[in-house]
């Protein structure tokens, strides 16, 4: 257990330089400072154009102007965000909280999307109402009024798309736009609808297309930010394929209590406890995991316990004999499958 011991010690230190390598290389020549200068002009542009909007919207006696500027108020509140999470990220972990407070945007998308949904059904319900009982709408007014906001979001747009992108919370505040713009592209199309023909309902059929991407997004946010509640592995990692990836390295005899989960959006973490051959090099073994995760997965955040085996983990095994008692190499309690190089129940 000395190996063990000093191998522990040399994997924490491994990571450290592996965290400290990875927040560099996200930055791909775009300062901090300066995604904020271009979140904070793109937050400025919709803030002052929603104001406008809901005013003309009610002037106008359209409702989709007014879901178009509760669409824009979730995009603000996404920049928000994104503003707040870069502050937040850029503080060291101390005291209670051990990863710091980057699950603050998690908090904050939770209310987003649920935000979102709350709207969306109000929006929905009004649409229905307006579909039932049309009433009138200046389709005029409404028509410049969706143009200019085409013309707004464009701007935001290409602000967003100047920042760094690489980071989900910029990707994410990019796609809110984006959706609002195609939105924006819809109510334009419902006005112009209602100047040449005069068919108002084309006004609240404008409003549900807008619903519909607000209960998308909605949906998506309370679906991503659950799963890191409950700290589920990454949607694109399968930690069943992944353990039976692991042992197949050379050495390795046994890979179990593996963990994955993401501490928050874009940032994973990896825990397992890995048996090697009584000869294999538990330092080399636990480079070559560690290389594997990181180039294979993009995870960078991991705690191996790498123990060599002994020779009754060697012997064959019936299925269901997870773990051996009297086997310190194992775990009296072992969570989630036990992956050895032979096949095995999942």
């Amino acid at each position: 257990m000395s190996d063990h011991g000093h191998d522990h010690g040399s994997g924490h230190t491994q990571r450290h330089e592996h965290g400290s390598g990875s927040h560099g290389g996200h930055s791909h020549g775009v300062s901090a400072g300066a995604d904020r200068r271009w979140l904070a002009i793109a937050l400025t542009l919709i803030t002052a154009f929603m104001a406008v909007e809901v005013v003309v919207g009610v002037l106008a006696g359209s409702l989709a102007l007014i879901s178009d500027a509760a669409h824009m108020l979730t995009d603000a509140a996404s920049i928000v965000l994104s503003l707040i999470a870069m502050r937040l990220a850029a503080r060291p972990a101390r005291g209670g909280f051990t990863y710091g407070l980057k699950r603050a945007e998690i908090l904050s998308a939770q209310a987003n999307g649920l935000t979102l949904l709350l709207l969306g059904a109000w929006l929905a319900y009004e649409s229905v109402r307006r579909l039932i009982h049309p009433p009138a709408v200046e389709g005029g007014l409404m028509l410049v009024t969706a143009l200019v906001g085409i013309a707004v979001n464009v701007a935001a747009t290409w602000c967003i798309s100047q920042a760094n992108r690489s980071s989900l919370n910029v990707e994410g505040a990019y796609q809110h736009i984006l959706n609002d713009l195609f939105a924006f592209v819809g109510t334009a199309v419902a006005a112009l609808v209602i100047v040449l023909t005069g068919f108002t309902r084309a006004d609240p059929i404008a409003t549900l297309m807008v619903v519909a991407l607000m209960a998308k997004a909605g949906y998506g946010l309370l679906r991503e930010s659950g799963r890191i509640f409950l700290e589920a592995a990454p949607a694109n990692v399968d930690p069943d394929a992944l353990g039976d990836r692991l042992v197949s390295l050379p050495a390795v005899v046994e890979v179990h209590d593996l963990h994955v989960w993401q501490i928050t959006s874009g940032q994973a973490a990896l825990s397992a406890h890995v048996l090697v051959e009584p000869a294999g090099d538990c330092h080399a073994v636990r480079r070559d995991l560690e290389e594997l995760l990181r180039h294979g997965y993009g995870i960078t955040h991991t705690t191996l316990q790498v123990d060599h085996a002994s020779e009754q983990v060697l012997q064959v095994t019936l299925p269901g004999d997870r773990k051996l008692l009297d086997d310190p190499g194992h775990c009296e309690d072992a969570h989630g499958p036990v992956h050895r190089d032979e096949p095995h129940e999942h």
